[in-house]
């Protein structure tokens, strides 16, 4: 170990949100690894250990449950599932029917995995673990593996995950390459009080393209789970990549996903995100557009029930001239539910020509619920058009009534509001039997 590493680590007095064994296990599996990984791991759990945990009054923490981290008693790190919930788990794992592969992780243990079509990997295409890339395509990994800093308030959980991460999808597709059918992970977390820390790279090389869909969701309603996830996408000049990801865990459940995109010249990144579950969920988007003409298009549809806190922050860089990026985030919120969205656009010196927009719309259907919006500019170039806002709105008392006249229930009534209210957002993906998976997915929330 390097003399950085031996260094002594200062610990927080704060209750740790997983138990200190949990890197213990991580470390002894170190071995069979490169040193540059082990060195990684271990220079993240010490960087975990000295970060403090957020304060309500950090203003990337603001209108933010803090109270929801700071636990009475930490969570265990997830031990591999029984055969027993595996083998119902490959059963369950079924939501996309076309698709040019899948992979299944279970408790972040890599339970299924598809052959990828003969064509593809002849092509020099790659769906493998993580690991396996660590072991087989360091080159790689060290490029774009977490090479991003967080800047969105969460430095603390992103460090644990870097730390204790094993068990992650990696996807490369080289120069040139375009993949008709998506590639698929699932992400299952099983047994109570447990963490997980799902992750997924993707890497599109020059002019090529590939969708990538990703489904992080609980084995139980009953399990309560500590979920830090991160995802990266690196979008190479005149790259394609579109990201779907659905969030499904436990109601109880509290959950961190970092989602980290870089595009290079003239390439594009279209990326739509499901917040169904959690009790307290929050997720931090940051796009990068490196290069002229890069584009990214962020979207992301909530439905929040109970006392659920979706918590959405999100930062829009232009770092070269002639970019554009489009965000759109919608949210539902019926009974006590929380949302809170936090969002920047940044353009650099020198990003003229920037053509950037973004808006928060929330539909309030009960008078309890509380939606939070802070949209924000920071804008250092003087050619440019940069548009944002935010909107709170109620279901139309007249609309309800029109339904009711034609003998359809309120909660039927409501239902329909709000896939109208999505639909502008669903529309925007090409692929519709991914549309319908979405639509099903939320159907099925509103049936619980």
């Amino acid at each position: 170990m390097s003399s950085s590493s031996s260094a002594p680590v200062v610990v927080t007095a704060e209750p740790p949100l997983v138990a200190p064994a949990a890197f213990d296990s991580v470390a002894a599996s170190l071995g069979r690894f490169p040193a540059w990984w082990a060195e990684l791991k271990r220079k993240a759990w010490a960087h975990y250990l000295e970060l403090p945990l957020p304060k309500r009054t950090d203003e990337l923490w603001r209108f933010s449950s803090i109270q929801g981290f700071r636990l009475a008693e930490p969570f265990t790190r997830a031990n591999p599932a029984s055969e027993e919930i595996v083998s119902a788990l490959r059963i369950r794992s079924n939501l996309v029917t076309e698709k040019a592969a899948q992979a299944v992780y279970v408790n972040e243990v890599r339970v299924a995995q598809d052959a990828l079509p003969e064509k593809l990997t002849k092509a020099g295409v790659i769906f493998d673990s993580i690991e396996n890339a660590v072991l087989h395509h360091p080159g790689l990994i060290q490029a774009h593996f977490m090479a991003q800093d967080s800047r969105l308030g969460s430095e603390k959980l992103t460090a644990l995950h870097r730390a204790l991460t094993t068990g992650g999808a990696f996807i490369y597709v080289p120069k040139g390459v375009e993949i008709e059918q998506p590639l698929v992970v699932y992400h299952w977390a099983a047994g109570g009080r447990t963490a997980v820390f799902p992750h997924t790279l993707v890497v599109a090389e020059d002019n090529a393209k590939v969708t990538v869909v990703e489904f992080r969701q609980s084995a139980s309603e009953t399990d309560t789970t500590f979920a830090a996830g991160v995802n990266d996408l690196y979008a190479g000049p005149g790259a394609q990549v579109t990201y779907i990801s659905a969030q499904r865990w436990s109601r109880s459940s509290l959950g961190f996903q970092g989602n980290e995109t870089v595009v290079q010249r003239d390439g594009r990144v279209q990326s739509l995100g499901l917040q169904l579950g959690g009790r307290q969920v929050r997720t931090e988007s940051h796009s990068r557009l490196q290069g002229p003409g890069s584009n990214s298009q962020m979207l992301s549809l909530a439905v929040a029930h109970g006392d659920q806190e979706f918590d959405q922050r999100t930062l829009q860089t232009h770092q070269s001239p002639h970019t554009a990026s489009d965000l759109l985030y919608k949210n539902a919120l019926f009974d006590q539910a929380r949302t809170i969205f936090s969002g920047l656009i940044v353009v650099d010196p020198g990003a003229q020509k920037t053509d950037a927009y973004q808006s928060n719309r929330n539909l309030l259907c009960s008078p309890d619920a509380e939606a939070n919006s802070l949209p924000g500019l920071e804008i250092e170039a003087n050619d440019v058009r940069c548009t944002h806002g935010a909107t709170n709105g109620k279901i139309d008392d007249e609309q309800l009534f029109y339904m009711a006249a034609r003998g359809i229930s309120k909660p039927v009534a409501e239902e329909l509001l709000v896939f109208g209210f999505f639909e502008e957002v669903l529309n925007k993906l090409e692929n519709e039997h991914l549309h319908a998976v979405l639509r099903d997915l939320i159907q099925a929330k509103f049936k619980k």
